[in-house]
């Protein structure tokens, strides 16, 4: 199953390499994500808006968060021509979009504890 915000591929592919580590990726993903949400939140530099949504972006597409790395890519790129109020929407639809993608996320790490 696909959907636009995870790549469910990929996240199989993780879940195989991974194996007993893949919860604790899982949880790395989801407090890192959120850490680099936070900075994303309360800076107004570009250059380091710029650096944050790169590494965000980084780890969201090693973990399958297709719409998420998308966004953080355009938050990347236009961080310096984009007027402070149009960063503050953009940084809004990336944390809208990590909070939907955290559940698939947990709800993950609790099926791979059962398996």
């Amino acid at each position: 199953m696909t959907d636009k915000h995870v790549d469910r591929e990929v996240l199989d592919t993780l879940r195989d390499v991974m194996e007993d580590n893949y919860p604790d990726l899982l949880d790395t993903f989801l407090s890192d994500s959120e850490s680099r949400l936070h900075e994303l939140q309360k800076t107004a530099d570009a250059k380091a808006l710029s650096e944050v949504a790169h590494s965000l972006k980084g780890s969201a597409s090693n973990m399958g968060a297709v719409r998420l790395a998308e966004l953080c890519q355009e938050l990347e790129s236009e961080a310096n021509d984009k007027s402070p109020a149009e960063i503050v929407k953009l940084v809004a639809e990336i944390s809208g979009e990590f909070a939907d993608v955290r559940t698939v996320y947990e709800d993950e790490r609790q099926h791979a504890h059962t398996h």
